[in-house]
């Protein structure tokens, strides 16, 4: 084990690492999360539908349990939005239209924050808790899960706009200083040779997966609201 911790050894074999090797990693990471994603969700419909079959004293949702439709709707729409939106940053950007994909972003993250405040104000508004029947213990929870997703999603747009910003002044093709992309001015060689070469990969992968959980705020919203 002592070797593998050797300060002589030689990790000029992940430095400057090819764009291509990250932008394959993001396409399949992307994929991953999205399947992974899914079994949350799968957990809270199975349980929506079985509660709802046993319902034989008709506990399953007393009539003050009755969450907002308006600001449910809203949520769900401002999910939609944002994943929409992020389609059209990525088409932008294989344009090369740069600063129009930053303005994109931008609105998305709005929309994303805007769809989490909504969400809490619902919560707030509310005169039911998650004692208050089966329908109201799934209500929370997966609304509550899916809200976590969404600032996770938040997240991941506000690192791929911020680095575009971050770079914006450096030539395409043109190395960073060294330390840059790996996060460590201690390194004498990035991890890439410019942080701007993975944008548009970051993009198709953070599209991909807002689409997806757009799908989920969709049949959340179906369910948990319409059903």
């Amino acid at each position: 084990m002592t070797e593998l911790a050797d300060h002589s050894t030689d990790y000029g074999v992940v430095a400057a690492e090819p764009p291509e090797v990250m932008a394959r990693n993001l396409r399949i990471g992307a994929h991953l999360w999205a399947s992974a994603s899914a079994f949350f969700f799968a957990a809270f419909l199975f349980a929506y539908f079985y509660l709802r079959a046993l319902d034989s004293t008709a506990v399953w949702r007393p009539k003050h349990v009755d969450p907002s439709l308006t600001l449910g709707t809203l949520a769900a729409v401002s999910l939609v939005a944002a994943a929409v939106l992020l389609r059209f940053a990525v088409a932008d950007h294989r344009a090369d239209r740069l600063n129009a994909w930053r303005f994109k972003g931008a609105i998305v993250l709005a929309l994303l924050l805007a769809g989490v405040v909504l969400q809490i104000v619902e919560w707030s508004t509310q005169s039911f808790g998650p004692t208050d029947g089966p329908y109201a213990s799934v209500y929370l929870g997966w609304t509550g899960l899916l809200s976590l997703f969404v600032v996770g999603l938040l997240y991941w747009v506000e690192t791929t706009l911020a680095t575009s910003f971050r770079y914006r002044n450096t030539r395409r093709g043109a190395p960073v200083p060294a330390g840059h992309a790996s996060g460590d001015g201690d390194r004498s060689d990035p991890d890439i040779e410019n942080p701007l070469s993975l944008i548009r990969s970051e993009l198709e992968a953070v599209s991909f997966y807002a689409t997806f959980l757009s799908g989920i705020g969709i049949v959340t919203w179906f369910v948990l609201y319409v059903l």
